[in-house]
């Protein structure tokens, strides 16, 4: 390799490596968004793979920071970040920048290298795109511990009422789960919930219908097995909405994790009669789960306040509520029982 490439491929991953460290700092103690982080995370492992490639220390022998000339030249903007958006974007551009140079200049030395350097700097604006459009919505997903699905037959009242006194009651995120409706009539609550959400700075997922969803101006989708996948919703929902994933055994849960959903449904967890199955995979698959991934779980089916505990011994943080709550007489005090337990355990 010419010592002067080898010096403008040095300075390029450290930039590169530099940029990373910053997105990743960002995803993690700013949005506190656990899945974010762990997808810069394993870019950063990726990078460093590349970098890899090359014999030891080329780079390092070819190093001359002393006779850099660009050490000493800088603008009055470099200096200066308005807030920590501005810190996130100078990160995000800074990166596929370093990328691409890395790539052009490997060209002349190796193809192999060239092509992996190309594909990260794909995935670096797939990187920005996710932290700067969804990440805040992410983050407070993470926080959410009390998820309740609206489920109009199910409710032991009106259903509008039923999701404002869930809210009051310490609900992070209301899902509105109604298989039968027609479209016109969905939309119409999709939006009455997205509206009443907002107010009240709870997020709001529409199940199954990207499509409901992003007419609404809801928060996220959540998808079943056999609802489109995650890439394809994305395409339909845009890339600032959450998508949620349900998966009841080990190889749902795993190809789940491959399709890098926003969030996974782990359940049912005890029997339930609001989504019967002949397989009940129990806390065991939500375990299996927690080992597995950083993508925020979410337990769902037959959770009460008698067995939460269970499932946060396993290591959830949030779970998915429907007739345990809205079933009640006093939705607003059951959810805060519930909300309780998490509490309780810290």
């Amino acid at each position: 390799m010419d010592r002067d490439i080898a010096r403008i491929i040095d300075a390029n991953f450290n930039r590169a490596r530099e940029a990373a460290r910053v997105l990743e700092d960002y995803a993690r103690f700013v949005l506190n968004d656990p899945a974010g982080t762990a997808v810069v995370k394993q870019f950063r492992h990726d990078l460093a793979g590349c970098l890899g490639r090359l014999p030891a220390n080329t780079l390092l022998i070819a190093r001359d920071t002393p006779g850099d000339v660009g050490t000493s030249i800088s603008t009055a903007t470099e200096r200066q970040r308005t807030d920590l958006d501005a810190v996130l974007i100078a990160a995000a551009k800074r990166l596929p920048e370093a990328l691409r140079t890395i790539e052009e200049y490997a060209k002349t030395f190796d193809p192999d290298l060239a092509a992996a350097v190309e594909s990260l700097r794909y995935r670096s604006y797939d990187l920005e795109q996710r932290l700067r459009l969804r990440g805040k919505r992410a983050g407070r997903f993470s926080g959410v511990r009390m998820y309740v699905l609206i489920t109009e037959s199910l409710c032991h009242g009106d259903w509008f009422t039923t999701a404002e006194q869930a809210i009051a009651g310490g609900a992070g995120c209301l899902q509105l789960r109604e298989k039968a409706l027609e479209d016109d009539e969905l939309l119409k609550r999709a939006r009455l919930l997205a509206e009443l959400c907002r107010r009240n700075d709870v997020l709001f997922i529409v199940n199954d219908r990207p499509d409901i969803a992003f007419l609404s101006e809801a928060d996220g989708v959540h998808l079943g097995q056999t609802d489109l996948p995650v890439a394809e919703a994305r395409r339909i929902v845009g890339p600032g909405c959450l998508i949620g994933l349900s998966t009841h055994t080990p190889e749902q849960l795993y190809a789940a994790i491959e399709q890098q959903p926003d969030y996974i449904a782990v359940g049912p967890m005890f029997p339930s009669s609001t989504k019967p199955q002949e397989h009940v995979p129990g806390p065991e698959l939500l375990k299996a789960a927690v080992a597995r991934t950083a993508i925020p779980l979410v337990c769902i089916g037959g959770i009460k306040q008698a067995n939460l505990s269970i499932l946060i011994e396993a290591g959830v943080r949030c779970a998915a509520v429907c007739s345990a709550v809205i079933g009640c007489a006093d939705v607003r005090a059951e959810t805060t029982r519930l909300a309780s337990v998490f509490d309780l355990s810290g």
